[in-house]
């Protein structure tokens, strides 16, 4: 393929904190009332507060407390678990590779920008990105395509010269829908069968190179 860009999703494909964010879900559940042994009880890729309707219905909870506070609880809840959060194993060398190949790099999130930011400065991220969109700059988040259609443009790119790495299978569909071609990027073997819809799926940012990318 033609590749001038690589878009990234932020959380499970950048950062290695989906357990954080499985943490933070199960501390406010606990809360309501309901113990989740569930390791990740939430969807990945769709956004915290879209979660909540989710979550709400499937346990049968019933609470005074909006989505919206949910889920300002659970991003409170993973703040205090950030100290834990690290960045994909290879993820900054893989980067490198692509800004020396004259590849530009941008982060697409459905997650807020007010978090977006803190984790961006705490983790010292943002210095890797040309371009950051994040879930309040669309009307409807990941699986739309809008998140990735929205950083093309802030790009100046056509969807065709694009390429996504994602973790979930909400950011998988996203992107093909977007027309960008998509590596998803797996937890482990059992992970990389739920996303079989991409193109390439690999468990490490050690298996990719922009080379690699370019015979896509």
């Amino acid at each position: 393929m033609k590749l001038a860009a690589v878009i990234f999703d932020l959380d499970g494909t950048v950062l290695d904190n989906e357990d954080e964010y499985g943490e933070a879900f199960r501390q406010v559940l606990k809360s309501l009332g309901k113990k989740v042994k569930a390791k990740y009880p939430h969807t990945a890729g769709i956004g915290v507060k879209e979660n909540w309707p989710r979550l709400l219905a499937k346990y049968r909870l019933k609470t005074d407390r909006s989505v919206e506070e949910l889920a300002q609880r659970t991003q409170s809840a993973y703040l205090k678990l950030l100290p834990k959060v690290e960045s994909k194993k290879g993820f900054e060398k893989f980067i490198k590779d692509l800004k020396d190949s004259g590849i530009m790099t941008a982060l697409a999130t459905s997650n807020a920008w007010w978090i977006v930011e803190e984790v961006l400065e705490k983790l010292n991220l943002e210095r890797f990105f040309d371009v950051v969109t994040t879930g309040e700059e669309v009307d409807y988040k990941k699986p739309d395509p809008d998140l990735f259609l929205l950083t093309a443009k802030k790009l100046g790119l056509e969807p065709d010269e694009i390429l996504v790495i994602e973790d979930s299978q909400a950011g998988i569909e996203a992107a093909h829908r977007a027309g960008m071609k998509v590596v998803g990027m797996a937890r482990n073997r059992k992970h990389a069968k739920e996303l079989a819809g991409a193109d390439l799926v690999v468990t490490s940012y050690l298996d990719l190179t922009p080379t690699k990318l370019l015979a896509l």
